[in-house]
């Protein structure tokens, strides 16, 4: 490493390969499912998690921005209705 900059912009590409992984992972688990299914899995893996304490505001808000861009205006929408509520456990 250079500099911080240098430092960002490799921080960068692996967060974009975790990206990457993760849009991979999801589009393979809900294959087939509807997007009901799939808000419902999100809600409830988050619900147990935050009843744990394991799941902080901050984790949901990177969760939001990592998905958001794979989604369409509606369903970023639902997505933050989803999160909201998860907010306010």
């Amino acid at each position: 490493m250079k500099d911080f900059n240098s430092y960002r912009q490799e921080e960068n590409k692996e967060e974009e390969k975790d990206v990457s992984d993760l849009a991979e992972r999801l589009t393979a688990a809900f294959a087939g499912k509807g997007e009901g299914d799939v808000l419902r899995a999100i809600y409830a893996e988050a619900e147990k998690s935050r009843k744990a304490g394991t799941l902080t505001d901050a984790e949901l808000d990177r969760f939001y921005a990592v998905l958001s861009p794979m989604l369409g205006g509606a369903q970023r929408k639902k997505l933050a209705a989803v999160l909201a509520r998860l907010k306010k456990m």
